[in-house]
């Protein structure tokens, strides 16, 4: 068998170059060094790629907190520490079996006829089971299946959540999310806004397991099943969830756009501007189709907007109670700003007359949201 091996003239900018073996730093002659950096000079100057990708400038730590410290200082209620380690337990059960379970069709289809696939039963049966042994969860509701549950009469919490968002993605093996938003027995969520959470977290399954809950003083992210350096218990194994990020904030400023349900800009004069907007100020597009890692991306690139507009030919999707309203509570606590897409108005405010009740959603950086309310909202 011959090996043809084809090198581009752009490779041979470098005159030489040492392969690096496994395991082994990445060394290479000046020669080699000054070649390479000519062409990723040229990559640069000839696509624009190093200044619109956003590469993270997260930097290595000595030590990480773990999820039982982090709670211990930034939340002061202990009962919601508990509905909180309940509720990442089951992410990470989720997580477990979606590295396990293969994307089939299930045969059964929820309530609104959507066939169920497989690892939508398996997540939305492993956020129940987690309902049904809680300490302090007394109702629990799925966007699988939206009507309120009393599983114990005397406990706290009403909890919703959506099991696995990202259902038409999810066979792609793209990343998708489970969606919670946690309301006191004061209120419920019927009747209640989602101001009136008392918590809301969102995981996103990708290569990592990463979650973002509001805390007492902000919002914080969790990751799952890491081994940092330093971060060793006493007997040597590791933390199941590590703090990952502190405080995170969102930038009232941004250059990242993700625009859901464009159809509506067919109908929506404002909405096609706006998109014109982002593409003539060359907008970075980040856009999946999965809302949880569309929006989850504000957390990590502290800026960015989603947008998901409605008119008479393409109506609202989203969820208030399952999706829109514990995104929204994340994204304001962040500093980031929410629309309810008619009166420009924060969705948290909208007040939630049914479980299945759906919504316009912008979200994100607030200047972004603000030019949303002018362009398509007509607020001003």
């Amino acid at each position: 068998m011959k090996f043809i091996v084809l090198i581009s003239s752009l490779a041979l900018t470098a005159t030489s170059f040492t392969v690096p073996t496994a395991f082994s730093p990445r060394v290479s002659s000046p020669t080699a060094t000054t070649g390479l950096t000519r062409t990723t000079k040229l990559f640069a100057e000839e696509y624009g790629a190093s200044s619109t990708s956003f590469y993270t400038t997260t930097e290595k730590q000595d030590s990480y907190d773990d999820l039982d410290s982090i709670l211990d200082a930034h939340c002061a209620d202990k009962q919601l520490q508990t509905v909180i380690r309940e509720m990442l337990d089951a992410c990470a059960d989720i997580t477990e079996a979606l590295r396990t379970a293969l994307v089939t069709v299930e045969g059964s289809s929820n309530t609104f006829g959507d066939a169920q696939l497989s690892v939508d039963v398996i997540a939305d049966e492993i956020m129940w089971d987690a309902c049904k042994t809680s300490k302090v969860i007394k109702d629990g509701a799925s966007e699988e299946d939206p009507i309120v549950r009393t599983i114990h009469p005397d406990n706290e919490y009403t909890v919703c959540w959506d099991p696995l968002d990202g259902s038409s993605i999810v066979d792609n093996n793209w990343a998708v999310g489970t969606i919670v938003g946690v309301w006191g027995k004061d209120t419920g969520f019927i009747g209640a806004t989602g101001r009136d959470q008392k918590t809301s977290l969102v995981a996103l399954y990708g290569p990592r397991t990463t979650v973002v809950v509001t805390l007492d003083d902000g919002v914080y992210e969790f990751t799952y099943g890491c081994t940092p350096e330093g971060c060793q218990l006493e007997d040597g194994t590791f933390a199941p969830w590590i703090c990952s990020r502190k405080d995170i904030k969102i930038s009232e400023d941004c250059k990242i756009f993700a625009p859901a349900n464009m159809r509506a800009a067919q109908d929506l004069p404002g909405y096609k501007a706006l998109l014109d907007h982002y593409m003539a100020d060359k907008y970075t597009l980040r856009y999946s189709g999965g809302l949880v890692p569309d929006v989850y991306q504000q957390f990590t690139k502290n800026q960015g907007v989603f947008s998901n507009p409605t008119s008479e030919a393409s109506p609202a999707k989203l969820r208030l109670a399952f999706e829109a309203a514990p995104f929204a509570l994340l994204v304001e606590k962040a500093g980031g700003k929410t629309s309810d897409g008619v009166t420009g108005g924060s969705v948290l405010d909208v007040v939630i007359t049914a479980v299945d009740q759906r919504t316009p959603l912008c979200i994100g950086s607030a200047k972004e949201v603000d030019r949303f309310n002018d362009m398509v909202c007509m607020v001003n």
